[in-house]
């Protein structure tokens, strides 16, 4: 998979903070999986029963760093390298962080719901991993992933087909070593997070409210003034915006913005 969105080459493009240390701890705890040994899966990754019977809670957390295999582990790596750069830019590592882990715990509970008696250990970042697609379509809908490397297929569509794909998946009872509902839970709980007020206001920062367009929960009846982070972020959306769609796409708010910009800058 590659999406196309930046101008320039996706293999120049930075590394950001969060991104650098997960795949750093991620590939770490591989090589201690390999050389501990199965109960260390049994310990550390998520086992059903173990978390219902013995209150291991801490599974729910540690099962994201652990991986079935070396395949498993680099396309996870790969897609979160992909798709989490842009957005731990636009939120900053802080919200980044707060949404992935958010992401990958309500994968793990929604695991559990669906297998509390199960004796087979979940592990991987799969669940957080699909959060952070379903942000990327969230933000920039209309930007072309490139799956398999040959077929485009528009972000927005992408997130809705694997998250079709997981709950065909999970409702078909069939044996995988694919934890489907755990692709289903990242999907659905990054979705709520994005979504409903009570959860914004609580946990995502303000530049993650300009950036999807959506209304701040107030406490207190004041007029709100953008600080400028703020709108150099609105600014940078639209100039990715024009970039994608063309200077005509813009809407009569996104205009007013430009220009009110552009008059600040040239004082």
């Amino acid at each position: 998979m590659a999406y196309k969105y930046y101008h320039q080459p996706l293999f120049v493009q930075p590394w950001s903070k969060a991104i650098k240390w997960l795949i750093i701890v991620n590939v770490s705890a591989y090589l201690i999986q390999i050389f501990a040994g199965k109960s260390f899966l049994y310990t550390f990754g998520l086992v059903p029963y173990s978390v219902t019977r013995n209150l291991w809670l801490w599974q729910i957390f540690t099962y994201m760093f652990l991986h079935g295999g070396l395949f498993h582990l680099l396309i996870n790596l790969f897609v979160l390298w992909m798709f989490g750069r842009p957005i731990e830019s636009a939120w900053g590592t802080s919200s980044f962080l707060k949404y992935y882990f958010t992401c990958g715990l309500g994968a793990a509970i929604l695991i559990l719901a669906t297998s509390l008696t199960s004796r087979i250990p979940a592990v991987g970042a799969s669940g957080a991993i699909y959060g952070i697609i379903l942000a990327f379509a969230m933000l920039y809908p209309d930007s072309v992933i490139y799956l398999y490397f040959l077929f485009p297929i528009k972000a927005k569509h992408f997130a809705i087909l694997i998250g079709f794909i997981a709950f065909l998946g999970g409702i078909s009872g069939g044996r995988s070593n694919i934890a489907h509902f755990g692709h289903l839970g990242g999907l659905l709980v990054g979705y709520v997070y994005l979504k409903f007020p009570v959860w914004r206001y609580r946990f995502v920062s303000r530049k993650i409210f300009a950036l999807f367009h959506l209304p701040r929960f107030r406490l207190k009846r004041r007029k709100y003034k953008a600080e400028p982070y703020e709108i150099e972020e609105r600014v940078n959306q639209i100039l990715d915006k024009i970039s994608l769609r063309g200077v005509e796409s813009l809407t009569k708010e996104e205009k007013r913005i430009m220009e009110e910009y552009s008059r600040n800058e040239k004082r």
